[in-house]
């Protein structure tokens, strides 16, 4: 894989894949610039080396054709003032406008391209739309969207088979991204401690069975940890529950004992009498919910012992909140486990946050820059775990 960092972009116009696909208020203003930030350096180093740049982005889940709730155009003033600099914007990202703007781009200029979704092609992963983005007129292709490289999308694979080998680079985004998690992939220090969260055993099947392979400690939290609770027989009230997925939690438990993993389960939890933020709550044991209520967050002896364990890791993957964190009555376990988090890298440990919910948990705390990396692919690093191939990076090699 070609490296940013290693290559010269001197005289050379690039077309650059970022994720700038950011929340907007009503207003359509950006609300969080996190990911226009993390695109920021490699930009930064094409302009330097006397390059230009082309951006090309999604946003949003448009359904059909241009909408102007999810038009790239609302991010150019954002994007302009991290730049410091003026930045032009095309209507289309394909198309006589883009062309022309493309062709009369100078050398230390930018160019923002429209919605990349507008056309269906692109998530076709559609070679016509592909070679139309080709023949804009770049370059040299870069990807820094680490975000989106677990898609086989137009701008992510296939527009890149179009370049010459030597013309397609990782941006510093990427670099970082793939180096980071190859390190905890391939290289972690041991003790490994994976804390893994979310609804559903199902979409975390693969990356818990992979991981049975090289971590140490798995510590399970949110709506997850409760089908596993009901394979071992425990009561576990209206908790959400895969039914269909209970033989496979059991053969998890047996596959990590026998593997010599610590698996672990919250010894106690925060129950509620309803889905919401000013539900009745009582703490109690994980295999003890009291009928008609539902658990929604790890208790204080959960996220006790879990941060013992945190802090005798030397390497640290978390992905996955640890209950409902965005309803403030549940969101303590998250917490705790994302100051344990900090505490340990603070001690020496190496630590990867990824994930949605994991992520603005660490930016709530004020933890960021605590972390040793946080990554801004959510889907791309979970699929990464999974032993998958990407193909935004298969694509690069």
């Amino acid at each position: 894989m070609i490296k940013a960092s290693d290559y010269s972009f001197a005289g050379q116009k690039v077309l650059v894949r970022v994720d700038f696909n950011v929340p907007l208020n009503e207003d359509l203003e950006v609300t969080d610039t996190t990911r226009i930030e993390a695109a920021i350096p490699t930009i930064e180093k094409i302009l330097a080396d006397g390059g230009a740049v082309i951006l090309i982005s999604h946003l949003g889940r448009p359904k059909e054709g241009p909408e102007e709730r999810y038009s790239l155009n609302n991010v150019l003033f954002a994007l302009g003032d991290l730049l410091n600099r003026r930045v032009d914007f095309a209507n289309d990202c394909i198309g006589r406008e883009a062309a022309v703007k493309v062709a009369n781009l100078k050398m230390g200029q930018v160019l923002l391209l429209e919605n990349l979704r507008f056309h269906p092609g692109e998530k076709a992963g559609d070679e016509s739309f592909a070679r139309r983005l080709f023949n804009l007129g770049a370059d040299v292709y870069v990807n820094d969207a680490f975000g989106t490289a677990h898609r086989e999308h137009a701008s992510v694979s296939t527009v890149v088979e179009l370049f010459e080998d030597d013309k397609r680079v990782a941006g510093l985004l990427m670099e970082r991204e793939v180096a980071s998690a190859t390190h905890v992939y391939k290289n972690a220090e041991k003790p490994f401690t994976a804390i893994i969260g979310g609804a559903k055993v199902s979409d975390k099947i693969l990356l818990i069975e992979n991981l049975l392979d090289i971590a140490d400690n798995i510590l399970i939290g949110g709506g997850m940890a409760y089908t596993f609770f009901k394979a071992m027989g425990g009561e576990i009230g209206n908790s959400i529950c895969e039914d269909d997925r209970l033989e496979l939690a059991r053969e998890l438990m047996i596959q990590a004992a026998e593997d010599g993993v610590n698996l672990m389960l919250p010894a106690d939890s925060v129950a509620a009498d309803a889905f919401a933020e000013d539900a009745k709550t009582q703490v109690t044991g994980s295999e003890e919910i009291p009928d008609k209520w539902m658990a929604l967050d790890i208790g204080p002896e959960a996220f006790k012992s879990y941060s013992e364990v945190i802090a005798n890791s030397k390497t640290i993957l978390w992905n996955g909140p640890l209950g409902v964190s965005e309803m403030e009555p549940f969101a303590r376990g998250t917490m705790e486990v994302g100051k344990a988090v900090a505490e340990a890298t603070a001690s020496g440990a190496f630590s990867l946050v990824g994930g949605g919910d994991s992520v603005a948990a660490i930016n709530k705390l004020g933890l960021r820059d605590k972390i040793s990396y946080v990554s801004t692919g959510g889907g791309a690093l979970l699929e990464f775990f999974e032993g998958k191939v990407l193909p935004g990076i298969e694509a690069l090699e």
